[in-house]
């Protein structure tokens, strides 16, 4: 497995919708969602990196006020210029025990100091956890591929 990237938050009030249990909003882990991911992805291929597509996302459960987030990102798969980062948010409770909360698959792109399409290192998976995450993504890819 690559290296795993992460991220912790506090689920603050301006993160929440107005429920009468303040959840939060999905628009928000989205973003935490990308931020982590490009994360993941810059530091695999040491080069900046932009966001291509959202293949899979996941809501499970929800997040609420005051809760602590924590994402854990990593590549999955590698193509000549893309790589599929897998972002796995948790509700972390306060005695340290983790529930999955959303899954998430995101696709970037490395950029050169010009913005355009450079190669990436090749990822090869190991693992049998590794092997069928990238038989996965290669699934997402032709999915959208198709498109």
């Amino acid at each position: 497995m690559s290296e795993k990237t992460l991220a912790v938050q506090i689920v603050m009030p301006q993160h929440c919708n107005g429920y009468a249990i303040p959840r939060l909003f999905g628009g928000q882990i989205m973003a935490w969602i990308d931020v982590v991911g490009a994360v993941a992805a810059r530091r695999y291929c040491g080069r900046a990196v932009t966001t291509v597509s959202v293949d899979n996302l996941t809501f499970l459960k929800p997040a609420h006020l005051n809760d602590t987030v924590v994402q854990e990102a990593w590549v999955t798969w590698t193509g000549r210029t893309s790589l599929e980062v897998r972002v796995d948010s948790l509700v972390e409770k306060l005695d340290g025990s983790r529930e999955l909360i959303n899954r998430a698959y995101a696709v970037f792109v490395a950029l050169d100091e010009q913005e355009r399409p450079v190669p990436v290192p090749p990822f090869t998976p190991e693992t049998t956890e590794e092997k069928l995450e990238w038989a996965a993504a290669e699934e997402r890819r032709k999915r959208r591929l198709q498109k």
